[in-house]
């Protein structure tokens, strides 16, 4: 995957789980673990396996509160509320020779990710099937090494939503990030589209697809692949650079819900893709592509809970 790429997707996965749940009057929220275990690392000078290998464990939190949610004319809603996340990834790496790592990464791959996060949004109709949405937010971006300025990342977004039908949506408009060391304006485009019935179907631009069968209103199985990943600011050379973790998976997804506010989803699968990655937060390097690929990881499997609730 282009480093870019996923550094963008990054950036827009927070805009599309804003968007989630954007008619909840009550407080809403997730709770996840997930884990990858121990496989092999692979040299990326000429696609070696090595016996060198790196796991991967992870909690993430998340909250939605409302501020203020009316109905409109439309009978849609307009809502302000805040936004509130985290993410700590703990990695282990054992075996490494530093000549088998790119010039990068001599200090090793990263043993710890923090990502946090706050911000605002607001959504509200500006006809029968367009809507406007709205959104800021805050955070630190870092590998632990050392927390300072470089670490605090903010973005901030306008979309222009097309509701084409109840299951269909597409948006598109300018988002504002400090990512790549000075503020610039990014392409920010969101896609949703999905069934309804007993056999669906969800596609959301880009955390990922499912296919699901919904048994009955309390189960609901589901094949899922899905985009992941951690972003943080880190030194190369005394230069601020900006390191990804990135990983898609697939696997087997049942949901079951306990009640009108609490949802459990386990999830067992593999790992399809799963590297590290490096830019320089220099606007002329942002779809700079490198020599050689980045550093990556041999297919294992993937597991991961996760309790969501609303109020």
């Amino acid at each position: 995957m282009n480093k870019t790429v996923f550094y963008l997707s990054q950036l827009f996965l927070f805009l599309l789980a804003t968007l989630a749940a954007r008619s909840q009057s009550g407080i809403s929220g997730e709770f996840k673990v997930d884990y990858v275990p121990f496989s092999k690392y692979v040299r990326p000078i000429d696609s070696t396996k090595t016996d060198a290998e790196s796991n991967f464990k992870r909690a993430q939190i998340a909250f939605e509160i409302p501020l203020s949610l009316k109905m409109d004319k439309y009978d849609h809603p307009r809502l302000w509320s805040v936004i509130v996340n985290g993410s700590y990834a703990k990695m282990e790496n054992r075996n490494y020779n530093i000549q088998d790592l790119p010039a990068e990464f001599q200090g090793g791959f990263p043993n710890e990710l923090l990502n946090t996060q706050i911000g605002i949004k607001h959504i509200r109709s500006i006809s029968s099937s367009w809507s406007l949405f709205i959104m800021a937010s805050v955070g630190i971006y870092t590998d632990m090494v050392e927390i300072n300025k470089d670490d605090v990342l903010m973005q901030g977004g306008v979309l222009f939503i097309k509701q084409f039908n109840p299951n269909l949506a597409l948006g598109v408009g300018p988002v504002l990030t400090n990512s790549f060391g000075v503020p610039m304006v990014l392409p920010g485009i969101y896609f949703n589209w999905e069934s309804r019935g007993a056999l669906h179907f969800k596609v959301a631009f880009p955390e990922g697809v499912e296919l699901g069968y919904r048994m009955n209103d309390n189960f609901d199985l589901k094949l899922v692949g899905e985009l992941s990943g951690m972003t943080a600011e880190t030194k190369i050379g005394n230069k601020s650079s900006l390191l990804g973790y990135q990983q898609i998976i697939a696997g087997l997804r049942p949901q079951l819900k306990f009640g009108e506010h609490w949802t459990l989803e386990p999830t067992a699968g593999t790992t399809l893709v799963r590297n590290f990655s490096t830019t320089n937060r220099k606007i002329k390097d942002i779809f700079k592509e490198k020599d050689i690929a980045d550093p990556r990881f041999t297919t294992t499997f993937y597991g991961a809970l996760a309790l969501k609730w609303k109020f």
